[in-house]
């Protein structure tokens, strides 16, 4: 079971961006909120939302990535964009609002969210929270919340790991949901669900929570820019088996490390 930091080269100027373009789509995004939304639903029922604000802020964002980095892929959760992160070279994973049901409700907990990523690896991210006031950094070498300095939890006893497992809408991720949920409140502290993938694993890039737990596949943009902050504070990510976790990965168990192995040995599926 292996989580080495990835390398991440020439990757200031990108970063700089990222930041800029989180807090443009955030800021189109906070303008908008708790007024009245058209709230219209995907392929997973009611739950898998979309407003028109979430397509505007992934249009605002990508203008502004591509203007300044023409050359590198974009992908994005709604509408035209690439929708996997390529194996090589540099890419951008858009996220416009994570948590649009939170977001359509009035709820704070919702992120605009952007990571870089090269040759399938993220190694920047920014996560814009401007409903609570909260910008989450990630470069090279550290972590930020607010330009001040993170650090994933100490909590080293699994009895007292608080997980929160993100998954999708569909029945099949219901059903695994179900199954995350009963092992974590036997085995480990207790649950938490904020409805909102990328500020849970902020939560744990800051030590307000132990561990992200999912056991399927995640899409980029729920993901990529969280992970790289908890490897940047000092966690761990990897996918269901244990492997280091990259877009694509099955599975994502995300941590500050401390019981990493306990996490892994409870929700592998072969396990």
């Amino acid at each position: 079971m292996t989580d080495q930091p990835s390398a991440a080269v020439g990757i200031d100027d990108r970063l700089e961006t990222a930041v800029a373009a989180a807090e443009r789509g955030g800021s189109v995004a906070l303008d908008a909120f708790r007024s009245a939304h058209d709230v219209e639903t995907k392929a997973d029922g009611p739950m898998d939302a979309v407003t028109a604000v979430d397509r505007t802020v992934q249009r605002r964002v990508i203008e502004y990535i591509t203007e300044r980095h023409p050359e590198d892929a974009v992908v994005g959760e709604e509408d035209d964009a690439l929708k996997s992160v390529p194996e090589t070279g540099v890419a951008w994973v858009v996220d416009p609002i994570d948590g649009t049901v939170n977001y359509a409700k009035g709820n704070r907990v919702w992120m605009t969210s952007v990571a870089v990523c090269r040759d399938g690896e993220p190694v920047a991210a920014a996560n814009d929270a401007p409903a609570t006031g909260d910008q989450y950094v990630a470069g090279a070498t550290t972590a930020r919340r607010n330009d001040e300095p993170i650090s994933v939890s100490d909590t080293a006893d699994p009895a007292a790991l608080l997980v929160n497992p993100v998954f999708g809408v569909s029945p099949r991720h219901r059903r695994g949901l179900a199954a995350v949920v009963e092992t974590a409140l036997d085995a480990f502290g207790d649950v938490r669900r904020f409805g909102c993938a990328q500020a849970a694993l902020s939560g744990v890039a800051t030590g307000e929570l132990d561990a992200v737990v999912s056991t399927v596949e995640l899409n980029a943009w729920d993901t990529a820019a969280g992970v790289h902050l908890i490897r940047r504070a000092g966690g761990r990510a990897t996918d269901v088996y244990g492997d280091r976790w990259r877009p694509g990965s099955i599975g994502l168990i995300a941590s500050n490390g401390e019981a990493h192995d306990a996490l892994v040995d409870a929700f592998d599926p072969v396990g």
